[in-house]
């Protein structure tokens, strides 16, 4: 018994009554177990075998064979997680279940073997096995409840490697992970991490795979059909509208962002299709619209839209996003009623006015506290008002440290570096700058500033010599707004023009604007420039003039951002990657491991940002200047400018001219900008992603052929071009996927995009633009010229002309909510680097090993990012005043911090 003990693990032994020793003996001959000390893990290439034993002496190997086999006995160990918060329906039916599973409505499970039984020729099974306890663990308060199961098997049962569940009781239930005790091989180790719905909902047997990965050639034969099975089941058959229990993963054209049945005003142009090119989004099968039936009827809030059960928000996350809508609606609500009391209140009077929403805050008056309530959909919202939290914004950080650094040009120019969206400047290679439009339309190609213009600002250059010497740069958007400003112009309470913005770069590294142009269509009023050229100012008047064509940049730059940068590059162009790796992967399949973490939620949040922020008269709509034309806007971003090849860091830093190919530098780039932060941290990350990529899809396709002839990876790909984005999937830029070097550059900018570029993009959004005057999303007043009616109001009280341009106090505020919102970590935010169920998430040791490796190079990468922050060289991330860049530093508590590199776009 001691050998036996030294064969199989003492652990499995002593927690495991069933096992007897002629278990271990198996009728199948020439196969030899290689014991692996109880870990679930195999090594790559050692194939999967039955549970033999082998008996060591020295080199000599002593196998004992049976007449016949045996029966004997194994444990499941299912992890169970509760619900944290149950309703009075929720705990009706969990009692209910608890009574009827006594009775006999259980849980069952049953075994699936990889091998096929000769005999039947179908995968071999063990008996069924009910879940024990059910009904004396339901009043178990804990967060994770664990219950077992009994199974019999054959002693030729061979390597379990599937699990299915039926739900017999009337309520779903969330399967966190399951453990097999009892095999010889150690245990087996099932992460399911998926809610398994009633029997009576959904009728078939759900199906879980063992966290051994294969490639669908290598696939066992008695787990083919069921990988297959799984696979048609979450493709389903396009038809019909999709149930909140589905898991269906189907694609759909953007045709619920808007409402035709409420009037004209409230339709919006659908987006896919070769009219609008944009990527697809989650199909809900939702009918259509009484007025137009190719619109699809929406979901309003509070009712949830259909996304696959498995994406939609765990409770942690759920419960901070309903607490920053709650924020929304409280923010929305107060300054309306503020509004209501007095005209005079709608605009802000000066600075005091903004800074009294981070000290005094909002408070309710007059009696309307109970008129506020019911406007709220949620009965939970009465205890927080009465703490008052909710009621108070939290001072912004770049308010924090210096409260008018946000005034200076010098900061202004750093935050194109180092802010919420660092991600436009270019280098300058031609100047004049020159447009791509078409001049017979949008009038002459070339830029407005001339020489004279820049030239007293070049440190004594020349502008060729600056040119040369890669000192001139530019934030560009003439070509994004121009052709939406006429439609812009017209809306109420709407003005902007078409922005280019000239920086220099000092011999200290750090940047200064040296030139805002800005443009208005042709068919603008006649009294007005088409184009003028705004520079650094000279005395009052200009200063004034110049903090108008800053904010004006500012909100050109917040609606890119939004629009483009964010939404576009990491939402929505990245869900048809997920529709498809969730149709054509299998859960086994180890590329589905290892994109899975950077999946989570991100269907889930798309789907809510369809329903309230950039649907019709949301969030997006209401708060930012482009109004009901911002989706358009995004969509011609999409259809001129994005392209797949073009949105890893590197490639993008040689696109925009910031970075240059030289081999001898770290990553093979040379910055243009050497203190660039976002691109220096962003290097690093790259480089450590790119490294755990490639020795990850290396450890399992050593060559082309293996590549090629993947049918399930080449699926996915090509269902994520060929449908996901439809519009564009005759472009001849998609990189082709036939080598490891291929598959590694794309899942590289896939993981790239869903953590670090999303993270850059996203958690400095109230940092930076919860402080209004900063960053306005949207502005109301042109600048007015000496012919302007209004210059003479502008003269005599500048301040009051900027605030009156700035957004409205219910503006402000709604969108200081919203992005208080988006910019928050939830508890539950796996960062890079981490991963659920860490040591057990795949059955490969070295893969394993390798990952470990990855999680410790995210901890140098954020040491070396705290150093640099520290570093008084580094000046645009350190100084007086000045905030460091810890976008991407990879960790953070939960809250709006600043920092933390979460693994996918999950808010």
């Amino acid at each position: 018994m001691a050998l036996v003990r030294e064969i199989m693990g003492s652990s499995v032994m002593e927690k495991s009554p069933f096992l007897t020793t002629r278990l271990l003996f198996s009728q199948q001959k020439n196969r030899v177990f290689l014991p692996l000390h109880g870990k679930n893990v195999q090594q790559r290439g050692l194939k999967s075998t039955t549970p033999v034993a082998a008996i060591s002496e020295g080199l000599d190997l002593v196998k004992v064979l049976p007449e016949k086999a045996v029966k004997f006995k194994v444990r499941a160990v299912l992890t169970v997680r509760n619900k944290n918060k149950e309703d009075f329906k929720d705990t009706l039916v969990k009692h209910l279940d608890a009574f009827t599973d006594k009775i006999g409505k259980n849980v069952v499970l049953q075994l699936i073997s990889t091998d096929i039984d000769p005999k039947t020729k179908a995968p071999m099974k063990s008996s069924e096995a009910k879940l024990k306890d059910w009904s004396k663990k339901a009043n178990l308060k804990t967060e994770r409840v664990n219950y077992t199961a009994e199974f019999t098997v054959d002693s030729n049962f061979g390597t379990p490697g599937a699990i299915t569940v039926c739900n017999n009781h009337q309520q779903e239930f969330f399967l966190e992970s399951i453990t097999i005790e009892g095999f010889a091989c150690g245990p087996q180790h099932f992460p399911c991490n998926s809610w398994v719905q009633s029997k009576k909902d959904h009728p078939g047997k759900r199906i879980f795979f063992s966290n051994q990965p294969y490639l669908p050639n290598e696939t066992p034969k008695g787990l083919k059909a069921l990988r297959e099975k799984e696979l048609r089941e979450q493709r389903g058959d396009g038809k019909g509208e999709r149930k909140l229990s589905d898991r269906v993963y189907d694609f759909d054209v953007y045709n619920d962002l808007g409402n035709p049945d409420k009037g004209i005003d409230s339709a919006r142009p659908i987006l896919g299709g070769a009219a609008i090119p944009y990527p697809r989004r989650c199909r809900t099968g939702r009918p259509p619209t009484d007025t137009d039936l190719n619109s699809e009827s929406r979901v309003e809030k509070p009712l949830p839209m259909y996304v696959p059960r498995d994406e939609q928000f765990e409770e942690s996350k759920m419960n901070a996003f309903s607490t920053g809508r709650l924020k929304a609606v409280l923010h929305n609500l107060i300054p309306s009623l503020m509004a209501s009391i007095s005209v005079n209140n709608k605009d802000f009077k000066g600075f005091s006015d903004i800074d009294s929403l981070y000290s005094k805050g909002l408070f309710l008056k007059l009696g309307l506290h109970d008129e506020i309530l019911k406007k709220i959909p949620m009965p939970k919202a009465i205890s927080k008002i009465q703490e008052g939290g909710l009621l108070k914004y939290d001072l912004p950080k770049i308010v924090s440290k210096d409260k008018y650094a946000w005034l200076r040009d010098d900061e202004f120019a750093r935050q194109a570096i180092a802010g919420v969206n660092p991600v436009n400047i270019e280098r300058l290679q031609v100047f004049p700058p020159v447009s791509k439009l078409d001049p017979e339309i949008y009038g002459p190609k070339e830029s407005a500033i001339k020489e004279e213009h820049i030239a007293g600002q070049l440190n004594g250059m020349t502008i060729q010599e600056a040119l040369d010497a890669n000192k001139l740069f530019i934030i560009d958007y003439h070509d994004v707004y121009l052709p939406f400003l006429d439609k812009m112009n017209a809306l109420d309470g709407r003005k902007s023009y078409a922005t280019r913005t000239l920086f220099f770069l000092s011999d200290v590294g750090t940047l200064k604007p040296i030139a805002i142009e800005l443009s208005l269509p042709s068919t603008a009023s006649p009294t007005s420039k088409t184009k003028r050229v705004l520079t650094p100012p000279v005395d009052a008047t200009t200063y004034w003039m110049w903090q108008l064509a800053k904010s004006h940049v500012c909100s050109n730059d917040a609606g890119v951002h939004q629009l483009v940068n964010h939404w576009l590059r990491t939402h929505a162009t990245m869900e048809p990657f997920i529709l498809a790796a969730h149709r054509q992967l299998s859960a086994m399949h180890p590329i589905f491991k290892l994109l899975d973490p950077h999946m989570r939620y991100t269907l889930e949040i798309n789907a809510l940002a369809r329903q309230s922020l950039i649907s019709v008269d949301g969030v997006i709509e209401s708060c930012f200047t482009p109004g009901r034309y911002c989706m358009e806007l995004s969509a011609a971003a999409y259809k001129n400018f994005w392209r797949f090849d073009q949105e890893g860091l590197p490639a993008d830093l040689i696109r925009r001219g910031m970075a240059v190919p030289d081999p001898t530098q770290p990553h093979g780039l040379k910055l243009t900008i050497e203190d660039y932060p976002y691109a220096s941290d962003g290097l690093m990350i790259w480089a450590t992603i790119e490294n755990w990529v490639r020795t990850y899809v290396n450890h399992y396709y050593q060559d082309s052929a293996q590549v090629c002839n993947d049918n399930e990876l080449q699926a996915w790909y090509a269902e994520s071009i060929n449908v996901g984005h439809a519009d564009l999937r005759h472009e001849e830029w998609w990189p082709t996927l036939a080598t490891p070097d291929d598959l590694t550059s794309i899942l590289t900018t896939l993981i790239w995009l869903a953590s670090a570029q999303h993270a850059a993009l996203n958690f400095g959004q109230y940092p930076y633009g919860g402080y209004v005057p900063n960053r306005p999303p949207l502005v109301r007043r042109l600048i007015p010229d000496e012919n302007d009616p209004e210059y003479a109001v502008f003269l005599s009280d500048p301040q009051k002309y900027f605030f009156s341009a700035l957004p409205s106090l219910l503006q402000a505020t709604k969108f200081m909510a919203v992005v208080d919102t988006l910019s928050t970590h939830s508890p539950d935010e796996e960062y890079l680097g981490e991963r659920h169920h860490q040591s057990i998430w795949s059955g490969d040791a070295r893969v394993i090993e390798s990952f470990y490796e990855f999680s410790a190079e995210m901890g140098r990468v954020e040491k070396e990012i705290d150093r640099r922050n520290m570093d008084p060289k580094l000046r645009n991330r350190c100084g007086a005043g000045v905030l460091p860049y810890e976008l991407l530093a990879p960790t953070s508590e939960p809250g709006v911090t600043g920092r933390g590199v979460p693994n996918s776009v999950s808010i």
